[in-house]
């Protein structure tokens, strides 16, 4: 009998032990059903080359991920069920206990069901940049309605798990009044302490990513071990890991490749120093910067596509390419709206996290407005959106545009329709918000350089009411949107050409990003960067017509000052497209940890240690690694690596003029 108490004492002891480990083999299967959902939410993205065998790599490399963020997320609860004390062995405690579980799981749950509905539009796990990305804006909430509404599957899932959490949890089967001698609170208390430092031994081993010894701890970068392609690291992470490792941490650091900026000047300088003595030519400069228009939706660009039969979406951008200068490859440098405007005005592609987010964004630099404005220019920015919003505002003042006009300016101009052409969401339509910017431009001194953002073309997809019967639904919801983009691009050309500036303008068109795809060929690591590059040049000087080569938005500022004339030295990350022998011209992405680098008709993978990848631009969906294969790569490296060197050392040294 007295054996039979000792081994019920036992057994009372070790209870919160055994609730414990059965709990956190319940949240990893939350996150197990998150990770699911999260693939098959975006199973298009990852679809490529996703056999059983790697989908079981990647699942397996995600418990790490796992772990981490369920130690951190659960250490007050690992802490409250171990603490060696039996007073808290009760009902109310046990409750309580129960109820944070199910509450810090299910938060968990909820932001990695959100991020599966965000990935299409950013292609990576969220972080916490995106909390600065959106400080500005006041329609949040109408979105996340829509969302709720659009995957109401999600929030019964939601609803669903929870509720099973709840039932399925594990309550410890003891109470205080089990220890009712001092020899078994002694018992209670020191069997638990032990159990509580050898979780804790557990829980510093899960949250670094292993206990051995001269392991740092994981982060973002150490997904790429269990993936083929830089885009399936999402699928790898998970959201709460992404934010807590973001929580202020510094974004930029010079890694130890070269020794100096003069050493990696030799592969790559950012400096550009124009001929002192070239003579200037001092023609307007007008920049489109177009929501979301990626290249798969221009006809012009996809003739090929469908064996021909493709038309695209956009039939006054086709028109306008055939006046225009166009590249055969065209790139974006980021995923997100603020990636393109330092991408497209400053020559700053986006490494690792948007440029604007960061503390370099407080560095000493300007863009293409503030060298133009010192030279003679008055400069302009157009964004039919709500002052601060994306902190466009701030950033426009920063590199120096004179002027900012948004969609209160608009409602303020009496010649067009005020607030009742506000699209409910982001701002205002841009059909009416395009010829708004063409009559400001004709109230500006010559020269002049102006820049515009569109806002039509993006969630949630609608387009104004008089228009719902005339661009049709297309095989995504994108396309009637980017239609109508479309048909508001091509009035304001219209327009334009009415003005007697025009024909002393340089036109440049590009987007700000991709969006969504349904073409295999688009939906590669280097396909979804695929953007429009037009130059339009309505005076005939710059002959139009398809040329050989690579543009990316980086190159808008080298392109342009090389036809202003302008004799000043600059940054810029990108290279004069008029004037680069075509095998010289690139493109710079970074995606889930990887740096890519396209020049010579390939597209090179580096995650910063080696290269992980080498794909000729032929492999449309990149599915043959060369590396090691290609004579170029020794050089691309050595050049990208320069790239990186330059940008970092700049960014945390403040040398970015």
């Amino acid at each position: 009998m007295a054996a039979s108490n000792k081994k019920d004492i036992a057994l009372k002891t070790l209870q919160p032990m055994f609730s414990l480990v059965a709990n956190v083999v319940l949240a990893y299967l939350v996150y197990f059903i998150a990770r699911v959902v999260y693939l098959l939410e975006n199973y298009s993205f990852f679809k490529e080359g996703s056999d059983f065998g790697h989908l079981t790599r990647m699942f397996r490399g995600g418990l790490m991920f796992d772990t981490t963020a369920i130690v951190y997320s659960n250490a007050l609860y690992i802490l409250l069920m171990l603490f060696p004390i039996w007073l808290k062995e009760t009902n109310g405690y046990h409750r309580f206990c129960r109820w944070l579980f199910v509450v810090v799981n299910g938060i968990g749950l909820f932001l990695n069901l959100c991020d599966a509905v965000y990935f299409p539009f950013t292609l990576r796990r969220t972080t916490t940049s995106v909390f600065r990305e959106f400080d500005n804006e006041n329609n949040l909430g109408g979105i996340f309605t829509t969302e709720v509404v659009n995957h109401w599957y999600f929030v019964l899932l939601f609803i669903v798990v929870v509720w099973g959490m709840y039932r399925l949890y594990r309550m410890p089967q003891s109470h205080a009044s089990d220890f009712n001698t001092p020899q078994k609170k002694w018992q209670f208390a020191g069997i638990n302490f032990l159990l509580l430092a050898l979780a804790a031994v557990f829980c510093v081993g899960g949250a670094r990513g292993g206990l051995q010894s001269g392991v740092r701890p994981i982060t973002i970068s150490n997904a790429n071990e269990y993936v083929k392609r830089p885009i399936e690291c999402a699928l790898v992470l998970n959201t709460p890991f992404a934010l807590m490792r973001t929580i202020g941490k510094s974004i930029f650091k010079v890694p130890s490749t070269f020794a100096s900026l003069d050493a990696s000047a030799k592969y790559f300088n950012p400096i550009h120093t124009p001929n002192a003595k070239v003579k200037a030519n001092k023609k307007n400069v007008v920049i489109l910067i177009v929501e979301s228009f990626g290249r798969e939706y221009i006809g012009a660009y996809n003739t090929q596509l469908e064996g021909g039969r493709y038309k695209g979406y956009t039939p006054n951008i086709d028109k306008l390419i055939e006046q225009s200068t166009v590249f055969e490859y065209s790139y974006a440098n980021g995923h997100k709206s603020i990636d393109g405007m330092p991408s497209a005005l400053c020559g700053i592609p986006m490494f690792i996290e948007p440029f604007i987010l960061t503390p370099a964004s407080m560095n000493d630099y300007t863009g293409i407005p503030g060298h133009l404005s010192r030279w003679g220019y008055q400069t302009a920015f157009f964004h039919g959106a709500n002052r601060g919003s994306m902190g466009f505002l701030a950033f426009a003042n920063k590199i120096g545009f004179q002027k900012y006009y948004g969609r209160q300016d608009y409602a303020q101009d009496k010649r067009f329709g005020g607030d009742s052409d506000f699209d409910g969401n982001w701002g205002i339509w841009d059909e009416p918000f395009l010829q708004y910017y063409c009559a400001k431009m004709g109230e500006m001194k010559q020269p002049f350089m102006t820049a515009l953002f569109t806002v039509s073309s993006h969630h949630p997809f609608i387009v104004p009411d008089k228009y719902k019967e005339h661009f049709k639904e297309g095989q995504l919801p994108i396309h009637k949107c980017i239609r109508y983009t479309d048909m508001a691009i091509g009035r304001f050309f219209e327009s334009a050409r009415k003005q007697p500036w025009f024909k002393n303008t340089i036109f440049i068109l590009v987007s700000d990003h991709t969006n969504q795809s349904n073409h295999q060929q688009y939906k590669t690591d280097i396909g979804e960067f695929s953007a429009p590059f037009i130059l339009y040049d309505p005076s005939g000087e710059i002959k139009p017509g398809k040329r050989a080569g690579i543009a990316q938005q980086t190159d808008i500022m080298p392109t342009v000052f090389g036809i202003l004339g302008y004799n000043k030295p600059y940054l810029s990350f990108g290279c004069d497209l008029l004037n680069t022998p075509p095998q010289q011209t690139y493109a710079l992405n970074y995606i889930n940890g990887v740096y890519q680098y396209t020049k010579n008709g390939y597209t090179m993978q580096f995650d910063g240690n080696r290269v992980t990848g080498m794909y000729s631009l032929k492999d449309l969906l990149m599915q043959h690694n060369l590396v090691g294969k290609v004579p170029e790569q020794a050089k691309m490296e050595r050049e990208l690596k320069a790239v990186i060197y330059q940008y970092m050392y700049r960014m945390v040294n403040n040398k970015l003029k």
